[in-house]
């Protein structure tokens, strides 16, 4: 079974990363096309799979075409019940399937004044009003799931779903504007951050594309608040643990070594952005 996935920019689309997200986590195979968010338009781009004009979009095997990120994720769990993308008991399941739809359609203030922009992190975004509201909305719904479902875990109803999923990217903000929430909600922030599919996501969003500056605010800027990175270096080698680039998938042609372990990439350009920004690639680690 073939799945063609549609993505914006890795740094930017908080949308395509939810999409991505509900393959990634579930182990559901796919084909991915990344549409180009400094070029023309995403609806011109997506022509070949009309009526899609957004990302992301899935075509699916029989021809379907579906670019709602809740409509991805009720197919791909009616078609793979196996991977439970929704929890199986059926509280939470009814519990993670109301947040994700608040996700859907709500939280404008915090999308509106705090664009997704994971290249990087800013001291003090100075929130509105409006954002603190939704801020503590979260942390109101958020701190309800874990409590009645999460099982001591770090998700939101026992282990991961397609709530955590819709819910990445805002960790993604708070993180980036530094906004400022509980320890609760810290906690699950921290958890996405620290989750080797996130980081996955995000070192390709280092990488990969341009610095687009209508996504730029005029804050002060502080350090990423995720894992600490690893030191690497750039190597003259012949062979790595990979066979292809984390970025691209090609074969990898230049190396570079971390902790004694050579890893792989397909140009001169993936490797030296990766050893200059070393938050770009321990998520490899997760899965080599």
């Amino acid at each position: 079974m073939t799945y063609d996935l549609y993505l914006g920019d890795y740094a930017y689309s908080s949308w395509s990363l939810r999409g991505w997200l509900l393959f990634e986590k579930f182990g559901i195979a796919r084909n991915t096309t990344l549409v180009d968010f400094s070029n023309q338009s995403v609806a011109e781009q997506l022509t070949k799979i009309a009526p899609a004009r957004t990302v992301p979009a899935v075509k699916f095997p029989e021809g379907a075409v579906v670019s709602d990120s809740l409509a991805i994720a009720e197919e791909l769990a009616t078609r793979h019940p196996d991977a439970r993308i929704w929890p199986t008991d059926p509280g939470a399941r009814a519990t993670a399937r109301n947040l994700a739809a608040e996700m859907h359609s709500g939280f404008f203030p915090l999308r509106n004044d705090c664009p997704m922009n994971l290249r990087i992190s800013y001291e003090d975004a100075r929130p509105s009003e409006a954002v603190l509201a939704d801020l503590a909305r979260l942390e109101t719904i958020w701190e309800h799931a874990r409590t009645s479902y999460g099982e001591d875990g770090p998700w939101l109803c026992g282990s991961y779903s397609a709530a955590d999923a819709f819910f990445a990217p805002v960790a993604g903000r708070i993180a980036g504007y530094n906004l400022p929430v509980g320890d609760a909600a810290q906690a699950y922030v921290a958890a996405h951050l620290s989750d080797p599919a996130f980081r996955r996501w995000r070192a390709m969003g280092l990488v990969h594309g341009q610095t687009l500056p209508w996504y730029a605010k005029d804050y002060p800027p502080r350090p990423w608040p995720g894992p600490a990175p690893r030191k690497a270096v750039a190597v003259a080698a012949t062979s790595a643990e990979n066979a292809n680039c984390p970025y691209s998938g090609k074969p990898v042609t230049h190396f570079m070594e971390m902790e004694g372990r050579i890893f792989g990439f397909c140009n001169a350009f993936c490797r030296d952005k990766t050893v200059a920004d070393p938050e770009a690639w321990p998520a490899f680690m997760a899965l080599l």
